[in-house]
């Protein structure tokens, strides 16, 4: 009996224990990275220096998306989040919302319109794709649709048509954005797991597992007892962080040098 009234509170929005993983894995979760393939660069570095040697049977990386957009790097991040990977860890790869307006883009160039100031200005640089720098004509919008399609590497059109909505380990689900509380996890939409902000953000309610996610830039972590935000503004601040989970423990890995700064 004990067992079914935990599924129902978990489903419903109770009250979590506390959040753990199965002893042997350990979970790197990263946030947002938005065009900044330097700092990605770094905090892989970190984190296969933080790796090194630890004894764990399984380690995973968990990407938590919005890799385009607003930096100037998006291409060099999607040559490297399709490369091969740090030896010894699984990667998992999520969806955001950028990566959504990328693919809509593809698929109807007077989208173009909003995502030019939407980061995607950016995005088309980072291929060599400068119709849209100084105009708004339709024309413009359909030759940079073409020319991005033309361009667009086939491992990253795979890698962007087949990221993941959500994952789920130990007493952690991962999405970009959040999800919409009184919906069980299980039940969650695309929309809101890629788009929803102050509803999932001023709740607090209880999901049954800690819902870590990116999505809303602060300059510091949030750490709540039913969720953990970890996109840090890379691309303004300069700073791309890393969740690290084993056990009941967690602990953040950073670019830069500035002392963390963590937001209860």
């Amino acid at each position: 009996m004990s067992g079914l009234v935990g599924r129902l509170r978990a489903a419903f929005g109770g009250r979590t224990e506390a959040a753990g993983l199965p002893e042997g894995l350990r979970i790197y979760a990263v946030g947002d990275i938005h065009g900044r393939d330097d700092l990605l660069a770094e905090l892989l570095d970190r984190i296969e220096q933080d790796a090194c040697g630890a004894p764990f049977d399984r380690r995973i990386l968990i990407f938590l998306g919005d890799y385009v957009d607003r930096g100037l790097q998006s291409k060099q991040v999607l040559d490297r989040l399709t490369g091969a990977g740090p030896a010894g860890f699984e990667r998992v790869f999520l969806k955001g919302n950028h990566e959504q307006a990328l693919l809509q883009f593809l698929s109807d160039a007077a989208f173009g319109k909003t995502w030019k100031y939407y980061g995607g200005l950016e995005t088309l640089h980072s291929y060599g794709i400068t119709e849209l720098t100084l105009s708004d004509d339709p024309a413009d919008f359909e030759r940079a649709r073409e020319r991005f399609d033309a361009a667009l590497p086939h491992a990253h059109r795979h890698f962007l048509e087949t990221l993941q909505l959500s994952a789920e380990f130990g007493g952690y689900f991962f999405a970009h954005a959040g999800v919409r509380p009184g919906v069980a996890l299980h039940r969650q939409i695309e929309e809101d797991l890629l788009w929803i902000r102050e509803d999932f953000l001023e709740s607090s309610s209880r999901y049954g597992k800690v819902v870590v996610h990116g999505h809303t830039p602060r300059e510091e972590v949030v750490v709540r007892p039913n969720r953990i935000g970890i996109d840090t503004g890379a691309y303004m601040t300069g700073v791309l962080t890393a969740l690290v989970l084993e056990g009941e423990g967690k602990r953040f890995l950073q670019t830069g040098d500035q002392p963390l700064a963590v937001a209860g």
